[in-house]
């Protein structure tokens, strides 16, 4: 995220602003939603619902000032306009929609074992990785779940819970995302 921004304050100074602003919008929100997640088991729809509305706006945004930038904003940075079959900013709605439906898919299958606001989170962190590409929300997926079954071996090892405990997810699919987003290249 950090070489995109990057990039992105050379090639299309707005484009660099909007994602910058959306990345801060992110931070509070993952701040919040740990702590009322580690708490009380919840992710509220009044902080999830309109992450989905600034995340749309300032990332297809900044795609759409990216992609309007012309030529030379797209070779200082290479698909900047997080585009999917030459669309700029489709990227951006097919990360948010492919991790909603893996996520839905996993709480279909066993509701037990996730709630349905780590569902509807999916959805906003999708966006956010998809902005930067495929990689990234692979990534991102892959780095919640392990630091997830860390968290639980932890857990386990040192009998502060058992195989029934159930762990807030949100915390680690915010940690994995973030890791991805700041620790992949762009």
């Amino acid at each position: 995220m950090i070489q995109r921004l990057d990039g992105l304050g050379e090639a299309a100074p707005l484009a660099f602003w909007l994602v910058l602003l959306a990345c801060a919008y992110l931070a509070v929100a993952a701040v919040r939603l740990t702590v009322i997640d580690i708490r009380h088991h919840l992710l509220p729809d009044r902080i999830v619902f309109p992450s989905y509305a600034v995340a749309a706006v300032l990332l297809l945004g900044a795609a759409a000032v990216h992609a309007a930038g012309g030529a030379p904003a797209s070779a200082a940075v290479p698909d900047g306009g997080a585009g999917l079959f030459g669309v700029p900013g489709l990227r951006v709605v097919a990360g948010g929609a492919a991790l909603w439906l893996f996520y839905f898919l996993l709480r279909a299958v066993y509701p037990p074992g996730m709630g349905f606001g780590d569902v509807k989170l999916a959805g906003v962190l999708g966006m956010y990785l998809g902005f930067l590409g495929w990689p990234h929300v692979f990534a991102g997926t892959f780095a919640a779940f392990l630091f997830g079954g860390l968290w639980s071996l932890a857990l386990l090892a040192t009998r502060r819970g058992s195989l029934q405990s159930s762990i807030p997810f949100g915390p680690f699919m915010l940690a994995g995302a973030t890791a991805a987003m700041a620790l992949l290249p762009a």
